[in-house]
């Protein structure tokens, strides 16, 4: 617009003009604000407000992360003719053009199941023996056969799963959905992840890190117990509006700079100080599991570790609270929650310490479907299960292992499954060969993956995308193709 327009004017020309246009102004930014904290208005960030490309299925999500690879043919993908062969090789055919971590290719045999399946459900979904609880969902469960990837190594294929890229740097998924719809949550993080007591990831923070996105979409990560956030209680003799006149200080000074250098990490750190700020009546009442009632903690199992004395390390507590916390988080509206659980990594052992993997995740995974279900969360809730790869249907057989007891990593075919959030539940999508080593039906790809859960959220996924250096990026970068079948 010219200088010259009669509509221009960079000033107000009269004070009667100042309070009709400011009052407009202010009435906006009021309707605005209070639109957004009804969850009526999404959040907004450097890209303004946002809204997705059409309408979404799922509103919040919750990831079980199983870091290390769950073994598919002992949990979800019974093989009953690699029982039959147990023992004998593979094809040369296969075998030439295998990769893998450790398995020494000319003595690698087939290793059979000791698990026993059966059918559960209305659906006649086949589960192991070894998850007696999530059984009891299956009708509500869209079980996938038939996930690959081109990673066999545990850090790039976890990043590949969690970022898009086998390589760091790049944001997660939990960051890619805040950047794309906000926070619906004024006080806690929009992306949040919990893990399991003492036991750590590979990629450590790249794990939820926003990559080249602003800060503030990056995962925030909780503690089950104590305060939830590291160095985020008040120190003594510190008052609230002390603290609060501080960050208002910091804040201004952070606006100065950013109004002379435009750079949007700057508006990420002023975002953050002010969550940091709000979580600090929040998250302690979040944690706070006294309001929950004696059957909702009994069934979570959060006391499990007490009444069991061989779990000496907590992890079964632990991982329950985690559950129930996932819960309240999305009650909360946190838009994404990822839980981690360590090691699926069996490479020996596998029949005890598989065991012992699901006796900590059975239970409290089963009960929050239940729970989300029977408060109504479960249809815009989407959940998925899953790890960054499969394991073989060769028995690994290490140098100097004495015994074949474990799997190697298998990136060529392995499961997860997902519920709720616009899931069709009770089916079972994709297939594998007649020993597991390969997909045969629906090969579904890390990318197509991600395209799916971005369009169950409302995302063209070829659409959601962000300027770096150049470039828009993307999380399925120039692949992926959505999966209808696993829609309602």
């Amino acid at each position: 617009m010219s200088p010259e327009s009669p509509l221009f004017s960079p000033h107000p020309r009269s004070r009667r003009e100042f309070f009709t246009s400011g009052a407009s102004g202010l009435g906006a930014l009021a309707l605005a604000s209070m639109l957004r904290d009804d969850g009526l208005l999404a959040a907004e960030s450097q890209t303004g407000f946002k809204a997705p490309h059409f309408a979404p299925k799922a509103k919040n999500c919750i990831y079980f992360f199983m870091e290390g690879g769950p073994s598919q043919m002992d949990l979800f993908d019974p093989k009953p003719k690699l029982n039959e062969l147990d023992g004998q090789p593979l094809p040369p055919s296969v075998l030439e053009k295998a990769q893998f971590a450790f398995i020494k290719k000319e003595e690698a045999r087939l290793m059979g199941s000791p698990r026993t399946f059966k059918k559960y459900g209305q659906c006649g979904m086949d589960l192991s023996d070894l998850l007696p609880h999530l059984s009891t969902c299956v009708d509500d469960i869209a079980f996938v056969r038939s996930m690959y990837c081109d990673q066999f190594n545990h850090l790039p294929g976890q990043l590949l799963m969690l970022t898009g890229s086998p390589l760091r740097g790049w944001p997660t998924l939990g960051s890619w959905l805040n950047y794309g719809l906000g926070s619906d949550s004024r006080d806690l993080p929009g992306y949040v992840v919990l893990t399991t007591l003492g036991r750590g990831l590979p990629g450590g923070a790249a794990s939820w890190s926003s990559g080249f996105l602003p800060s503030n979409y990056g995962g925030a990560l909780f503690r089950s117990q104590g305060s939830p956030v590291l160095n985020l209680e008040t120190p003594d003799r510190i008052s609230p509006a002390m603290q609060r006149r501080s960050i208002e200080v910091i804040n201004d000074l952070n606006r100065i700079r950013q109004e002379r250098t435009g750079h949007e990490e700057i508006a990420a750190r002023i975002r953050n100080y002010e969550l940091a700020f709000r979580m600090q009546s929040a998250a302690p009442e979040l944690i706070d599991l006294s309001g929950e009632s004696k059957a909702t903690l009994e069934a979570y199992g959060v006391d499990r570790s007490e009444r069991d004395s061989s779990d000496k390390t907590g992890f079964q507590s632990s991982f329950a609270r985690n559950c129930l916390l996932a819960r309240r988080l999305v009650e909360r509206g946190t838009r994404f929650v990822t839980l981690f659980l360590s090691t699926w990594d069996q490479h020996s052992n596998l029949d005890k310490e598989l065991a012992t993997n699901t006796r900590i995740s059975d239970q409290p995974v089963a009960a929050l479907l239940k729970d989300l279900k029977e408060r109504g969360l479960l249809d815009e809730t989407l959940v998925v299960w899953g790890g960054e790869f499969g394991r073989t249907p060769l028995g690994e057989n290490r140098p100097g292992f004495k015994t074949v007891t474990g799997r190697d990593h298998h990136p060529h075919s392995f499961s997860l499954w997902m519920a709720g959030g616009g899931i069709q539940g009770g089916q079972v999508i994709g297939q594998t060969d007649e020993v597991g080593w390969g997909v045969v039906e629906d090969p579904i790809h890390v990318h197509d993956l991600h395209a799916t859960i971005l369009h169950l959220f409302g995302f063209d996924h070829k659409h959601l995308t962000y300027r770096f250096q150049g470039r828009d990026f993307r999380i399925t970068d120039v692949h992926g193709e959505v999966v209808k079948k696993l829609m309602g």
